[in-house]
Protein backbone atom coordinates (compact mmCIF):
# COMPACT_ATOMS: atom_id res chain seq x y z
CA UNK A 1 0.00 0.00 0.00
CA UNK A 2 1.64 3.22 -0.88
CA UNK A 3 2.51 5.60 1.70
CA UNK A 4 1.30 9.20 -0.01
CA UNK A 5 1.71 12.47 1.73
CA UNK A 6 1.04 15.69 -0.39
CA UNK A 7 4.43 16.69 -0.93
CA UNK A 8 5.79 13.43 -2.09
CA UNK A 9 2.61 13.14 -4.41
CA UNK A 10 3.39 16.42 -5.77
CA UNK A 11 7.31 15.51 -6.23
CA UNK A 12 6.60 12.22 -8.70
CA UNK A 13 3.04 13.41 -10.39
CA UNK A 14 5.21 14.35 -13.14
CA UNK A 15 3.38 17.89 -13.70
CA UNK A 16 5.97 20.01 -13.38
CA UNK A 17 4.80 23.41 -15.27
CA UNK A 18 7.68 25.88 -16.06
CA UNK A 19 9.87 24.61 -13.28
CA UNK A 20 7.17 26.34 -11.00
CA UNK A 21 5.91 23.50 -7.99
CA UNK A 22 7.16 23.59 -5.10
CA UNK A 23 9.70 26.12 -5.14
CA UNK A 24 7.49 29.10 -4.91
CA UNK A 25 7.91 30.60 -8.05
CA UNK A 26 4.46 30.87 -8.62
CA UNK A 27 3.59 33.00 -4.76
CA UNK A 28 1.88 36.59 -5.28
CA UNK A 29 1.52 38.89 -2.67
CA UNK A 30 -1.37 40.78 -1.58
CA UNK A 31 -0.33 44.06 -2.93
CA UNK A 32 -0.41 42.23 -6.52
CA UNK A 33 -4.25 41.12 -6.06
CA UNK A 34 -5.32 44.31 -5.12
CA UNK A 35 -3.48 46.03 -7.60
CA UNK A 36 -5.32 43.44 -10.25
CA UNK A 37 -8.56 44.12 -8.47
CA UNK A 38 -8.08 48.01 -9.09
CA UNK A 39 -6.48 47.85 -12.38
CA UNK A 40 -8.34 44.45 -14.55
CA UNK A 41 -11.41 43.89 -11.95
CA UNK A 42 -13.28 40.59 -13.79
CA UNK A 43 -15.79 41.56 -16.60
CA UNK A 44 -19.56 42.14 -14.94
CA UNK A 45 -20.35 38.34 -16.20
CA UNK A 46 -17.55 36.92 -15.68
CA UNK A 47 -18.13 33.30 -13.14
CA UNK A 48 -15.77 31.40 -10.87
CA UNK A 49 -14.94 28.24 -10.18
CA UNK A 50 -13.76 26.79 -6.57
CA UNK A 51 -12.08 23.41 -7.02
CA UNK A 52 -11.94 21.34 -3.55
CA UNK A 53 -9.54 18.24 -3.29
CA UNK A 54 -10.44 15.91 -0.86
CA UNK A 55 -7.44 13.88 -0.83
CA UNK A 56 -6.77 10.49 0.17
CA UNK A 57 -9.92 8.84 -1.46
CA UNK A 58 -12.96 9.69 0.02
CA UNK A 59 -15.47 7.11 1.05
CA UNK A 60 -18.38 7.46 -1.48
CA UNK A 61 -20.91 5.02 -0.09
CA UNK A 62 -20.52 6.49 3.26
CA UNK A 63 -21.00 10.24 1.94
CA UNK A 64 -24.01 9.56 -0.31
CA UNK A 65 -25.57 6.68 1.64
CA UNK A 66 -27.59 3.71 -0.15
CA UNK A 67 -28.88 2.87 3.70
CA UNK A 68 -31.83 0.81 2.80
CA UNK A 69 -29.90 -1.16 0.23
CA UNK A 70 -29.54 -4.84 1.94
CA UNK A 71 -26.43 -5.48 -0.35
CA UNK A 72 -24.68 -2.15 1.97
CA UNK A 73 -25.41 -3.56 5.07
CA UNK A 74 -24.27 -6.68 4.26
CA UNK A 75 -21.02 -5.81 2.78
CA UNK A 76 -20.73 -3.15 6.01
CA UNK A 77 -22.21 -4.88 9.12
CA UNK A 78 -19.89 -2.72 11.55
CA UNK A 79 -19.73 0.66 9.13
CA UNK A 80 -23.39 0.80 7.71
CA UNK A 81 -25.07 3.37 8.67
CA UNK A 82 -28.79 2.89 9.28
CA UNK A 83 -31.67 4.33 7.04
CA UNK A 84 -32.48 6.44 10.63
CA UNK A 85 -29.32 7.99 10.61
CA UNK A 86 -29.17 9.37 7.30
CA UNK A 87 -29.98 12.59 6.07
CA UNK A 88 -32.79 11.80 3.13
CA UNK A 89 -32.19 13.00 -0.02
CA UNK A 90 -34.82 10.44 -1.89
CA UNK A 91 -33.85 7.89 -4.17
CA UNK A 92 -33.24 5.72 -1.14
CA UNK A 93 -29.85 7.27 -0.27
CA UNK A 94 -28.80 9.60 2.48
CA UNK A 95 -26.41 12.46 3.14
CA UNK A 96 -23.71 11.45 6.06
CA UNK A 97 -24.84 12.42 9.26
CA UNK A 98 -22.14 15.52 8.79
CA UNK A 99 -23.62 17.26 6.43
CA UNK A 100 -26.60 18.90 7.68
CA UNK A 101 -25.15 22.01 6.21
CA UNK A 102 -24.94 20.48 3.01
CA UNK A 103 -28.60 19.23 3.40
CA UNK A 104 -30.29 22.27 4.10
CA UNK A 105 -28.55 23.47 0.20
CA UNK A 106 -29.94 20.19 -1.14
CA UNK A 107 -33.79 21.19 0.25
CA UNK A 108 -33.38 24.98 -1.72
CA UNK A 109 -31.85 23.06 -4.74
CA UNK A 110 -28.05 24.22 -4.39
CA UNK A 111 -26.72 20.85 -4.04
CA UNK A 112 -25.98 19.26 -7.40
CA UNK A 113 -24.61 15.22 -6.55
CA UNK A 114 -23.36 13.49 -9.79
CA UNK A 115 -23.17 9.61 -8.74
CA UNK A 116 -20.87 7.13 -9.69
CA UNK A 117 -18.03 9.34 -11.51
CA UNK A 118 -15.14 7.63 -12.29
CA UNK A 119 -12.66 6.79 -15.29
CA UNK A 120 -12.23 3.98 -17.79
CA UNK A 121 -9.45 0.91 -16.52
CA UNK A 122 -9.24 2.54 -12.90
CA UNK A 123 -6.30 2.37 -10.59
CA UNK A 124 -5.99 1.91 -6.76
CA UNK A 125 -3.02 3.81 -6.41
CA UNK A 126 -2.97 7.20 -4.73
CA UNK A 127 -0.35 8.78 -6.75
CA UNK A 128 -1.48 7.56 -10.33
CA UNK A 129 -5.41 8.16 -9.53
CA UNK A 130 -4.64 11.92 -8.48
CA UNK A 131 -2.63 12.26 -11.53
CA UNK A 132 -5.48 10.83 -13.72
CA UNK A 133 -7.95 13.25 -11.96
CA UNK A 134 -6.04 16.35 -12.16
CA UNK A 135 -4.31 16.10 -15.45
CA UNK A 136 -7.71 15.05 -16.91
CA UNK A 137 -5.28 11.95 -19.15
CA UNK A 138 -6.86 8.41 -17.84
CA UNK A 139 -5.02 6.98 -20.36
CA UNK A 140 -1.42 8.81 -20.95
CA UNK A 141 0.65 10.53 -18.38
CA UNK A 142 0.72 14.26 -19.51
CA UNK A 143 3.03 17.09 -18.11
CA UNK A 144 0.04 19.62 -17.74
CA UNK A 145 -2.73 19.98 -15.23
CA UNK A 146 -6.71 20.64 -16.86
CA UNK A 147 -6.68 23.63 -15.60
CA UNK A 148 -3.25 24.38 -16.65
CA UNK A 149 -4.15 24.07 -20.23
CA UNK A 150 -7.14 25.96 -19.74
CA UNK A 151 -4.55 28.95 -18.70
CA UNK A 152 -2.52 28.22 -21.58
CA UNK A 153 -5.14 28.19 -24.52
CA UNK A 154 -6.83 31.14 -22.64
CA UNK A 155 -4.08 33.74 -22.30
CA UNK A 156 -0.68 34.54 -20.12
CA UNK A 157 -1.98 35.92 -17.05
CA UNK A 158 -1.18 33.40 -13.87
CA UNK A 159 -3.58 35.35 -11.62
CA UNK A 160 -6.90 34.26 -13.54
CA UNK A 161 -6.04 30.93 -11.63
CA UNK A 162 -4.97 30.83 -7.44
CA UNK A 163 -4.12 28.21 -5.33
CA UNK A 164 -4.61 28.42 -1.66
CA UNK A 165 -2.60 26.39 -0.27
CA UNK A 166 1.63 25.80 0.42
CA UNK A 167 2.52 24.51 -2.59
CA UNK A 168 0.76 24.43 -6.52
CA UNK A 169 -0.97 21.54 -6.93
CA UNK A 170 -0.71 19.71 -10.72
CA UNK A 171 -4.26 20.75 -11.87
CA UNK A 172 -3.09 24.71 -12.32
CA UNK A 173 0.42 23.60 -14.16
CA UNK A 174 0.00 24.29 -17.98
CA UNK A 175 2.96 23.58 -20.25
CA UNK A 176 3.93 27.36 -20.43
CA UNK A 177 1.52 29.38 -17.28
CA UNK A 178 1.30 28.23 -14.08
CA UNK A 179 -1.07 29.82 -11.91
CA UNK A 180 -0.58 31.98 -9.21
CA UNK A 181 -0.45 30.85 -5.27
CA UNK A 182 -1.40 32.57 -2.31
CA UNK A 183 -0.49 30.20 0.93
CA UNK A 184 -2.53 30.13 3.98
CA UNK A 185 -0.83 32.06 6.91
CA UNK A 186 -2.28 35.82 6.31
CA UNK A 187 0.01 38.70 7.69
CA UNK A 188 0.85 39.29 10.98
CA UNK A 189 0.52 42.75 12.44
CA UNK A 190 0.84 43.46 15.96
CA UNK A 191 -1.65 44.09 17.83
CA UNK A 192 -2.66 45.80 21.89
CA UNK A 193 -0.91 49.28 21.82
CA UNK A 194 1.85 48.61 20.05
CA UNK A 195 -0.44 47.69 17.10
CA UNK A 196 -2.62 51.11 17.71
CA UNK A 197 0.67 52.97 17.77
CA UNK A 198 1.60 51.23 14.69
CA UNK A 199 -2.02 51.77 12.62
CA UNK A 200 -1.68 55.01 13.69
CA UNK A 201 0.95 55.27 11.34
CA UNK A 202 -0.85 54.73 8.73
CA UNK A 203 -2.95 58.19 9.01
CA UNK A 204 -2.02 61.04 6.78
CA UNK A 205 -0.90 63.86 8.69
CA UNK A 206 -1.18 67.69 6.89
CA UNK A 207 1.98 69.41 5.60
CA UNK A 208 3.80 65.80 5.87
CA UNK A 209 6.55 65.26 2.70
CA UNK A 210 6.14 62.87 -0.05
CA UNK A 211 8.21 60.56 0.89
CA UNK A 212 6.13 60.49 4.72
CA UNK A 213 2.91 60.16 2.57
CA UNK A 214 4.13 57.13 0.64
CA UNK A 215 5.15 55.60 3.56
CA UNK A 216 1.80 56.52 6.16
CA UNK A 217 -0.09 55.08 2.56
CA UNK A 218 2.02 51.86 2.95
CA UNK A 219 1.33 51.21 6.59
CA UNK A 220 -2.33 51.64 6.18
CA UNK A 221 -2.95 49.42 2.60
CA UNK A 222 -0.93 46.75 5.08
CA UNK A 223 -3.74 47.05 7.23
CA UNK A 224 -6.42 46.76 4.22
CA UNK A 225 -4.94 43.78 3.21
CA UNK A 226 -5.44 41.79 6.56
CA UNK A 227 -8.75 43.61 6.36
CA UNK A 228 -9.25 41.60 2.85
CA UNK A 229 -7.41 38.94 3.13
CA UNK A 230 -7.36 37.76 6.73
CA UNK A 231 -4.70 37.53 9.76
CA UNK A 232 -2.29 35.36 9.84
CA UNK A 233 -3.14 31.83 9.94
CA UNK A 234 -1.50 28.54 12.01
CA UNK A 235 1.94 27.09 9.79
CA UNK A 236 0.75 24.07 8.11
CA UNK A 237 4.24 23.22 8.51
CA UNK A 238 3.80 22.98 12.11
CA UNK A 239 1.45 20.40 12.09
CA UNK A 240 1.42 16.69 13.01
CA UNK A 241 3.57 14.90 9.89
CA UNK A 242 0.62 13.55 7.59
CA UNK A 243 2.92 9.99 7.52
CA UNK A 244 2.37 9.97 11.41
CA UNK A 245 -1.28 9.99 10.82
CA UNK A 246 -1.89 7.55 8.53
CA UNK A 247 -4.23 5.21 10.99
CA UNK A 248 -6.61 8.33 11.54
CA UNK A 249 -6.90 8.72 7.79
CA UNK A 250 -4.74 11.66 7.17
CA UNK A 251 -2.08 10.14 4.68
CA UNK A 252 -2.69 11.52 1.25
CA UNK A 253 -1.97 15.12 1.66
CA UNK A 254 -4.34 18.04 1.42
CA UNK A 255 -4.75 20.52 4.16
CA UNK A 256 -7.23 20.57 6.99
CA UNK A 257 -7.27 24.43 6.90
CA UNK A 258 -10.01 24.35 4.71
CA UNK A 259 -12.48 27.55 6.40
CA UNK A 260 -9.56 29.45 6.70
CA UNK A 261 -8.50 28.67 2.72
CA UNK A 262 -12.24 29.53 1.75
CA UNK A 263 -12.54 32.89 3.72
CA UNK A 264 -9.49 33.97 1.95
CA UNK A 265 -11.34 32.93 -1.40
CA UNK A 266 -14.06 34.61 -0.39
CA UNK A 267 -12.17 37.78 0.00
CA UNK A 268 -10.54 38.00 -2.61
CA UNK A 269 -14.07 37.19 -5.04
CA UNK A 270 -15.74 39.91 -2.90
CA UNK A 271 -12.70 42.40 -3.29
CA UNK A 272 -13.11 41.51 -7.36
CA UNK A 273 -9.54 40.23 -8.06
CA UNK A 274 -9.70 39.05 -11.45
CA UNK A 275 -8.89 35.46 -10.77
CA UNK A 276 -11.45 32.78 -12.58
CA UNK A 277 -10.45 29.75 -10.53
CA UNK A 278 -9.86 28.78 -7.10
CA UNK A 279 -8.16 25.36 -5.43
CA UNK A 280 -8.22 24.35 -1.70
CA UNK A 281 -8.12 21.24 -0.21
CA UNK A 282 -8.81 19.16 2.84
CA UNK A 283 -6.92 16.00 3.51
CA UNK A 284 -7.54 12.51 5.60
CA UNK A 285 -9.85 10.43 3.91
CA UNK A 286 -7.02 7.40 3.46
CA UNK A 287 -9.61 5.54 5.91
CA UNK A 288 -8.04 1.87 6.30
CA UNK A 289 -9.03 1.76 9.97
CA UNK A 290 -11.61 3.17 12.25
CA UNK A 291 -13.46 4.90 9.12
CA UNK A 292 -17.02 5.99 10.68
CA UNK A 293 -15.96 8.04 12.97
CA UNK A 294 -12.75 9.08 11.00
CA UNK A 295 -14.77 9.64 8.17
CA UNK A 296 -17.78 11.44 9.92
CA UNK A 297 -15.35 13.93 11.54
CA UNK A 298 -13.92 15.19 8.43
CA UNK A 299 -17.39 15.52 6.22
CA UNK A 300 -18.31 17.77 9.21
CA UNK A 301 -15.68 19.89 8.98
CA UNK A 302 -16.14 20.35 5.30
CA UNK A 303 -19.91 20.77 5.81
CA UNK A 304 -18.55 23.23 8.44
CA UNK A 305 -16.38 24.97 5.65
CA UNK A 306 -18.53 24.55 2.68
CA UNK A 307 -22.36 25.84 4.05
CA UNK A 308 -21.07 29.74 4.84
CA UNK A 309 -18.99 29.57 2.24
CA UNK A 310 -22.14 29.14 -0.21
CA UNK A 311 -24.19 31.69 2.41
CA UNK A 312 -21.45 34.54 1.90
CA UNK A 313 -21.63 33.70 -1.96
CA UNK A 314 -25.23 34.75 -2.15
CA UNK A 315 -24.76 38.34 -0.63
CA UNK A 316 -22.70 39.57 -3.91
CA UNK A 317 -23.31 39.32 -7.86
CA UNK A 318 -20.38 37.72 -7.97
CA UNK A 319 -20.26 35.51 -5.33
CA UNK A 320 -23.94 34.15 -6.95
CA UNK A 321 -21.89 33.18 -10.49
CA UNK A 322 -19.67 30.63 -7.75
CA UNK A 323 -19.65 27.13 -8.27
CA UNK A 324 -17.53 24.92 -6.25
CA UNK A 325 -16.65 21.61 -7.24
CA UNK A 326 -15.52 18.97 -4.83
CA UNK A 327 -13.90 15.80 -5.51
CA UNK A 328 -11.74 13.20 -4.30
CA UNK A 329 -9.42 10.52 -6.39
CA UNK A 330 -11.46 7.75 -6.07
CA UNK A 331 -14.06 6.16 -3.57
CA UNK A 332 -13.42 2.87 -1.50
CA UNK A 333 -14.27 -0.57 -1.80
CA UNK A 334 -17.63 -1.69 -1.53
CA UNK A 335 -16.75 -4.41 1.43
CA UNK A 336 -14.85 -3.25 4.81
CA UNK A 337 -12.08 -4.69 5.48
CA UNK A 338 -11.07 -6.33 8.47
CA UNK A 339 -10.00 -2.31 10.81
CA UNK A 340 -13.45 -1.14 10.71
CA UNK A 341 -12.36 0.53 7.22
CA UNK A 342 -12.07 0.91 3.88
CA UNK A 343 -9.10 -0.05 1.24
CA UNK A 344 -8.90 1.97 -2.07
CA UNK A 345 -11.77 1.72 -4.24
CA UNK A 346 -13.21 3.43 -7.32
CA UNK A 347 -16.30 5.46 -8.54
CA UNK A 348 -17.68 7.88 -6.00
CA UNK A 349 -19.80 11.22 -5.89
CA UNK A 350 -18.93 14.63 -6.78
CA UNK A 351 -20.54 17.34 -5.51
CA UNK A 352 -21.53 21.12 -7.19
CA UNK A 353 -23.10 24.00 -5.21
CA UNK A 354 -23.46 27.80 -5.62
CA UNK A 355 -26.81 29.88 -7.30
CA UNK A 356 -25.88 28.40 -10.26
CA UNK A 357 -26.47 24.69 -10.47
CA UNK A 358 -29.40 23.16 -10.44
CA UNK A 359 -29.73 20.74 -7.40
CA UNK A 360 -30.53 17.01 -7.62
CA UNK A 361 -29.22 13.75 -8.92
CA UNK A 362 -27.13 13.55 -12.20
CA UNK A 363 -25.58 10.09 -13.21
CA UNK A 364 -26.58 6.90 -12.53
CA UNK A 365 -26.07 5.19 -8.76
CA UNK A 366 -23.79 2.44 -9.43
CA UNK A 367 -25.12 -1.22 -8.40
CA UNK A 368 -23.77 -2.89 -5.00
CA UNK A 369 -24.50 -6.26 -6.87
CA UNK A 370 -22.71 -6.08 -10.14
CA UNK A 371 -19.34 -5.19 -9.38
CA UNK A 372 -15.70 -4.98 -11.18
CA UNK A 373 -13.90 -7.44 -8.89
CA UNK A 374 -15.51 -6.15 -5.49
CA UNK A 375 -15.19 -2.46 -6.93
CA UNK A 376 -18.33 -0.06 -8.17
CA UNK A 377 -18.59 0.15 -12.08
CA UNK A 378 -18.59 4.01 -12.99
CA UNK A 379 -21.10 5.32 -14.45
CA UNK A 380 -20.11 8.98 -14.95
CA UNK A 381 -16.98 10.03 -16.92
CA UNK A 382 -15.11 12.45 -14.52
CA UNK A 383 -14.08 14.80 -17.91
CA UNK A 384 -18.27 15.07 -18.18
CA UNK A 385 -18.29 16.60 -15.24
CA UNK A 386 -15.18 18.91 -16.20
CA UNK A 387 -15.99 19.57 -19.43
CA UNK A 388 -19.95 20.73 -18.52
CA UNK A 389 -17.80 23.65 -16.01
CA UNK A 390 -15.26 24.06 -18.55
CA UNK A 391 -18.21 25.36 -21.07
CA UNK A 392 -20.88 27.59 -18.68
CA UNK A 393 -18.60 28.68 -15.97
CA UNK A 394 -14.99 28.98 -17.81
CA UNK A 395 -16.89 29.98 -20.86
CA UNK A 396 -14.15 27.49 -23.08
CA UNK A 397 -14.98 24.98 -25.41
CA UNK A 398 -13.94 21.63 -23.45
CA UNK A 399 -12.10 20.54 -26.54
CA UNK A 400 -9.15 22.54 -26.31
CA UNK A 401 -8.26 21.40 -22.49
CA UNK A 402 -9.71 17.73 -22.63
CA UNK A 403 -8.25 16.45 -26.04
CA UNK A 404 -11.55 16.91 -27.93
CA UNK A 405 -13.49 14.74 -24.99
CA UNK A 406 -17.29 15.07 -26.27
CA UNK A 407 -19.17 14.39 -23.20
CA UNK A 408 -20.92 16.34 -20.59
CA UNK A 409 -23.70 16.31 -17.44
CA UNK A 410 -26.12 18.44 -19.16
CA UNK A 411 -28.62 20.42 -17.54
CA UNK A 412 -26.25 20.78 -14.39
CA UNK A 413 -26.02 24.70 -14.60
CA UNK A 414 -27.11 27.16 -15.60
CA UNK A 415 -25.88 29.59 -18.22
Amino acid sequence: MDKLTRRRFLTLSGVTAAGALAVGATRVAWDDLMTAAADDPPAPDAAVLVVVTLYGGNDGLNTVVPASDRAYQDARPDLAYQPEDVLDLGDGLGLNPGLKGLKSLWDNQGLAIVRGVGYPAPDHSHFRSMAIWQTASPRTSVPTGWLGRWLDATGADPLRALSVEPVLPPMLAGAHTAAASLPLGGLALPDGKLGAAFAALGTPQAGEEAWQSRASRSIADLHNAVRVLGGAAPDPSTEDDPDEQRDKGASAGGSSQLAAQLDIVANLIEADVPTRVYSVSLGGFDTHADERDTQQRLLTELDGALTPFAQRMKRTDRGRRTVVLVYSEFGRRVRANGSDGTDHGTAGPVFLLGDRVRGGFYGAQPSLTDLDDGDLKQTTDFRDVYATVLSDVLGTDPGRVLDDHQGRVDGLLRT
